[in-house]
Protein backbone atom coordinates (compact mmCIF):
# COMPACT_ATOMS: atom_id res chain seq x y z
CA UNK A 1 0.00 0.00 0.00
CA UNK A 2 0.89 3.57 -0.81
CA UNK A 3 2.15 6.58 1.47
CA UNK A 4 -0.62 8.24 0.18
CA UNK A 5 -3.27 5.68 1.07
CA UNK A 6 -2.20 4.77 4.45
CA UNK A 7 -2.60 8.62 4.66
CA UNK A 8 -6.03 8.40 3.35
CA UNK A 9 -6.98 5.81 5.74
CA UNK A 10 -5.85 7.48 8.96
CA UNK A 11 -7.57 10.84 8.07
CA UNK A 12 -10.94 9.00 6.89
CA UNK A 13 -10.32 7.08 10.41
CA UNK A 14 -12.62 9.87 12.40
CA UNK A 15 -15.24 9.85 10.31
CA UNK A 16 -15.27 6.38 10.14
CA UNK A 17 -15.17 6.30 13.38
CA UNK A 18 -18.34 8.59 13.70
CA UNK A 19 -20.11 6.43 11.19
CA UNK A 20 -19.86 3.36 12.99
CA UNK A 21 -20.99 4.72 16.15
CA UNK A 22 -24.37 6.61 14.35
CA UNK A 23 -24.65 2.80 12.91
CA UNK A 24 -24.38 1.26 16.46
CA UNK A 25 -26.76 3.50 17.71
CA UNK A 26 -29.14 2.92 14.65
CA UNK A 27 -28.74 -0.67 15.16
CA UNK A 28 -29.40 -1.12 18.79
CA UNK A 29 -32.65 1.17 18.39
CA UNK A 30 -33.63 -0.53 15.68
CA UNK A 31 -33.08 -4.29 17.52
CA UNK A 32 -35.39 -2.52 20.36
CA UNK A 33 -38.17 -1.27 18.22
CA UNK A 34 -38.52 -4.80 16.40
CA UNK A 35 -38.19 -7.14 19.22
CA UNK A 36 -40.87 -4.87 20.93
CA UNK A 37 -43.33 -5.40 17.89
CA UNK A 38 -43.08 -9.03 18.26
CA UNK A 39 -41.98 -11.84 15.48
CA UNK A 40 -44.75 -11.32 12.98
CA UNK A 41 -44.87 -9.45 9.97
CA UNK A 42 -47.08 -6.40 10.92
CA UNK A 43 -46.90 -2.53 9.35
CA UNK A 44 -44.67 -1.37 11.52
CA UNK A 45 -42.40 -4.36 11.62
CA UNK A 46 -42.58 -3.93 7.59
CA UNK A 47 -41.38 -0.43 7.52
CA UNK A 48 -38.59 -1.12 10.00
CA UNK A 49 -37.61 -3.80 7.70
CA UNK A 50 -37.23 -1.52 4.61
CA UNK A 51 -35.41 0.38 6.69
CA UNK A 52 -32.52 -1.55 8.02
CA UNK A 53 -31.12 -1.97 4.49
CA UNK A 54 -31.96 1.39 3.40
CA UNK A 55 -30.01 2.77 6.51
CA UNK A 56 -27.04 0.32 5.36
CA UNK A 57 -26.75 2.31 2.15
CA UNK A 58 -27.17 5.78 3.40
CA UNK A 59 -23.88 4.42 5.40
CA UNK A 60 -22.28 2.76 2.37
CA UNK A 61 -22.56 6.33 0.81
CA UNK A 62 -21.02 8.50 3.56
CA UNK A 63 -18.21 5.32 3.72
CA UNK A 64 -17.76 6.05 0.21
CA UNK A 65 -17.09 9.24 0.22
CA UNK A 66 -14.81 9.11 2.99
CA UNK A 67 -12.77 6.83 1.16
CA UNK A 68 -12.84 7.88 -2.50
CA UNK A 69 -9.16 7.11 -2.45
CA UNK A 70 -8.56 3.59 -0.82
CA UNK A 71 -9.25 0.16 -2.80
CA UNK A 72 -12.38 -0.43 -0.44
CA UNK A 73 -14.93 2.07 -2.84
CA UNK A 74 -15.70 -0.41 -5.56
CA UNK A 75 -16.72 -3.23 -2.84
CA UNK A 76 -18.54 -0.14 -0.88
CA UNK A 77 -20.51 0.29 -4.31
CA UNK A 78 -21.23 -3.19 -4.54
CA UNK A 79 -22.78 -2.91 -0.69
CA UNK A 80 -25.01 -0.18 -2.07
CA UNK A 81 -26.47 -2.20 -4.98
CA UNK A 82 -26.67 -5.12 -2.53
CA UNK A 83 -28.37 -2.96 0.19
CA UNK A 84 -30.66 -1.30 -2.47
CA UNK A 85 -31.96 -4.41 -3.92
CA UNK A 86 -32.49 -5.71 -0.23
CA UNK A 87 -34.97 -2.73 0.61
CA UNK A 88 -36.70 -3.17 -2.34
CA UNK A 89 -36.90 -7.09 -1.75
CA UNK A 90 -38.23 -6.50 1.64
CA UNK A 91 -40.79 -4.25 0.94
CA UNK A 92 -42.11 -6.52 -1.85
CA UNK A 93 -42.17 -9.60 0.62
CA UNK A 94 -44.09 -7.13 3.18
CA UNK A 95 -46.55 -6.02 0.71
CA UNK A 96 -47.32 -8.58 -1.90
CA UNK A 97 -49.73 -9.55 -0.09
CA UNK A 98 -48.15 -12.31 2.11
CA UNK A 99 -49.56 -12.59 5.40
CA UNK A 100 -48.81 -15.15 7.88
CA UNK A 101 -45.96 -17.11 8.34
CA UNK A 102 -45.89 -17.04 4.52
CA UNK A 103 -44.70 -13.23 4.74
CA UNK A 104 -42.79 -13.58 7.62
CA UNK A 105 -40.70 -16.48 5.67
CA UNK A 106 -40.50 -14.62 2.42
CA UNK A 107 -38.97 -11.46 4.99
CA UNK A 108 -36.24 -14.03 6.33
CA UNK A 109 -35.50 -15.61 2.85
CA UNK A 110 -34.59 -11.83 1.59
CA UNK A 111 -32.92 -11.20 4.47
CA UNK A 112 -31.02 -14.09 4.76
CA UNK A 113 -29.72 -13.59 1.53
CA UNK A 114 -29.14 -9.74 2.27
CA UNK A 115 -26.95 -10.93 5.13
CA UNK A 116 -25.03 -13.37 2.99
CA UNK A 117 -23.88 -10.75 0.45
CA UNK A 118 -23.93 -7.90 2.17
CA UNK A 119 -21.07 -9.59 5.16
CA UNK A 120 -19.33 -11.04 1.94
CA UNK A 121 -18.56 -7.43 1.03
CA UNK A 122 -18.20 -6.00 4.39
CA UNK A 123 -15.29 -8.73 5.36
CA UNK A 124 -13.41 -7.87 2.04
CA UNK A 125 -14.06 -4.15 2.89
CA UNK A 126 -12.47 -4.79 6.30
CA UNK A 127 -10.09 -7.15 4.70
CA UNK A 128 -8.75 -4.19 2.62
CA UNK A 129 -9.25 -1.41 5.24
CA UNK A 130 -6.45 -4.07 8.23
CA UNK A 131 -3.57 -1.73 7.86
CA UNK A 132 -6.12 0.97 9.04
CA UNK A 133 -6.50 -1.12 12.24
CA UNK A 134 -9.97 -1.63 14.37
CA UNK A 135 -10.84 -3.89 11.71
CA UNK A 136 -10.64 -7.27 13.41
CA UNK A 137 -14.38 -6.60 14.59
CA UNK A 138 -15.64 -5.92 11.02
CA UNK A 139 -13.93 -8.95 9.56
CA UNK A 140 -15.46 -11.10 12.16
CA UNK A 141 -19.14 -9.21 11.82
CA UNK A 142 -19.00 -9.97 8.38
CA UNK A 143 -18.16 -13.90 8.46
CA UNK A 144 -20.92 -13.98 11.40
CA UNK A 145 -23.74 -12.18 8.95
CA UNK A 146 -22.68 -14.93 6.63
CA UNK A 147 -23.43 -18.14 8.68
CA UNK A 148 -26.62 -15.65 10.10
CA UNK A 149 -28.45 -15.39 6.78
CA UNK A 150 -27.66 -19.00 6.13
CA UNK A 151 -29.66 -19.34 9.55
CA UNK A 152 -32.38 -16.96 8.16
CA UNK A 153 -32.85 -19.25 5.05
CA UNK A 154 -33.11 -22.05 7.08
CA UNK A 155 -35.45 -20.79 9.75
CA UNK A 156 -37.78 -19.55 6.77
CA UNK A 157 -38.54 -23.38 5.93
CA UNK A 158 -39.80 -23.28 9.32
CA UNK A 159 -43.91 -23.79 9.54
CA UNK A 160 -43.86 -20.97 12.22
CA UNK A 161 -40.98 -18.43 11.38
CA UNK A 162 -40.25 -15.80 13.43
CA UNK A 163 -38.82 -12.06 13.00
CA UNK A 164 -37.48 -11.77 16.12
CA UNK A 165 -34.35 -13.31 15.35
CA UNK A 166 -33.59 -10.46 12.88
CA UNK A 167 -33.10 -7.96 16.30
CA UNK A 168 -30.70 -10.08 17.40
CA UNK A 169 -28.47 -9.89 14.70
CA UNK A 170 -28.74 -5.96 14.17
CA UNK A 171 -27.96 -5.64 17.77
CA UNK A 172 -24.89 -7.78 17.17
CA UNK A 173 -23.56 -6.38 14.48
CA UNK A 174 -24.10 -2.74 16.26
CA UNK A 175 -21.92 -4.07 19.34
CA UNK A 176 -19.29 -4.98 16.39
CA UNK A 177 -19.49 -1.51 15.14
CA UNK A 178 -19.38 0.11 18.74
CA UNK A 179 -16.12 -1.86 19.19
CA UNK A 180 -14.51 -1.01 16.05
CA UNK A 181 -15.42 2.78 16.14
CA UNK A 182 -12.84 2.59 19.68
CA UNK A 183 -10.48 0.96 18.55
CA UNK A 184 -10.23 3.27 15.35
CA UNK A 185 -8.79 6.14 17.26
CA UNK A 186 -5.69 4.25 18.34
CA UNK A 187 -5.06 3.10 14.74
CA UNK A 188 -5.14 6.65 13.79
CA UNK A 189 -2.47 7.78 16.15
Amino acid sequence: MTLTATSDQATSAPTLRRLYIVRFVFAALWAALLASLGPDLKPATKILLFLYPAFDVAAAIVDAKTSRTTRSTKALYANMAISTAAAIGLAIAGTAGTAGASGTANALRVWGAWAIAAGLVQLAVALLRRSMGGQWPMILSGGISVLAGASFLADSAKTDPSLKVLAGYAALGGIFFLVSALRLPRAAR
